[in-house]
């Protein structure tokens, strides 16, 4: 049922754009017939909503993977550097909600750290919406920003780092096998922007997976059990990702490639100072908008990337 859903909100979205495509054409061959350029402007407005629609599906087409159609959960670390770093964590944790919530997807919050005097050291959140995951898989990786840094008296521009880690939300039908035995499980009393029992019950859970050193939190949920469930689901997601990357060999030995979170590993730069631009560079993919794209316009970086992946 939920493939047919999909398949008609394609199918009603390629109507509507072909309905545009009509539209202009004939808006086109009206004001050459009639020779009136006051509707250029009007003519101009209507290529731009549909240039942009178009985009849109197209993009939607490059996503074929066998979990692109499902909710992402993301994690964002704020690399070395203090505050600076932690600040730029909780920049990036605002563009990719702002960008989620263009998108008309939902966001919660499944773990939260505090950063020492400002921003987060660590968020993990969830983003549900169809191919949320197909979308964001194009962001993991390292982020890197350069500015001048509102944290220091003396005005000198600074580099900070932060990585995000992206996982489908896999469905209960999707079997991995869990030896409960290979578990840690911890609780903690909840806090920070994800507790909804801030230092009163110890409600929140952290769920290490002990051949692979995976670590998973959940603090948003009303109760113990639900964090437990909720963080167990993250750890399966963990789990198939790390045995994707390395199908041949067995889950214990699996805890993939870890990048430095710092020069030279970065896939984008955010350039606000001594000029403004956002390089993708993994494809060139340049913006100039600066302001926009922390706003959480996205979809130009993303549909560059994928398209790369796909080779159209």
């Amino acid at each position: 049922m939920q493939e047919l859903k999909t398949l008609k909100n394609q199918l009603e979205k390629y109507n509507k754009i072909s309905s545009k495509r009509d539209d202009l054409y004939t808006l086109c061959e009206l004001a050459i017939e009639e020779g009136d350029e006051s509707i250029i402007g009007e003519i101009e407005k209507d290529f731009k909503e549909f240039k942009k629609d178009y985009e849109e599906l197209k993009l939607q087409t490059l996503l074929t993977g066998p979990y692109d159609k499902n909710n992402a959960i993301l994690t964002l670390h704020a690399g070395a550097g203090g505050t600076e770093a932690q600040d730029w964590a909780q920049m990036l944790l605002r563009m990719y909600t702002r960008w989620a919530e263009r998108k008309g997807f939902k966001v919660s919050i499944l773990d939260y750290l505090d950063g020492d005097e400002a921003g987060i050291k660590s968020v993990t959140i969830q983003v549900e919406g169809e191919n949320a995951y197909g979308y964001l898989k194009a962001e993991k990786g390292v982020h890197r920003l350069v500015r001048i840094s509102p944290f220091d008296a003396g005005g000198r521009r600074h580099t900070s780092f932060a990585s995000l880690d992206v996982m489908p939300e896999l469905s209960d039908e999707v079997e991995v096998e869990i030896n409960p035995e290979d578990l840690r499980i911890d609780t903690y009393r909840s806090s920070g922007a994800g507790g909804q029992h801030v230092n009163k019950t110890e409600s929140a859970v952290r769920i290490t997976h002990l051949p692979t050193g995976v670590v998973v939190s959940c603090q948003n949920e009303r109760s113990q059990h639900q964090n437990k469930d909720t963080a167990m689901r993250m750890l399966k997601s963990k789990l198939m990702a790390l045995k994707e990357r390395e199908q041949k060999e067995k889950i214990e030995d699996l805890k993939g490639v870890q990048l430095e979170i710092a020069w030279g590993s970065q896939i984008r730069s955010y350039v606000f100072c001594p000029y403004t631009m956002v390089k993708d560079h993994r494809t060139n993919y340049e913006e100039s908008n600066v302001d926009s794209v922390m706003d959480g316009e996205l979809d130009g970086m993303i549909n560059s990337y994928l398209s790369s992946i796909s080779g159209k």
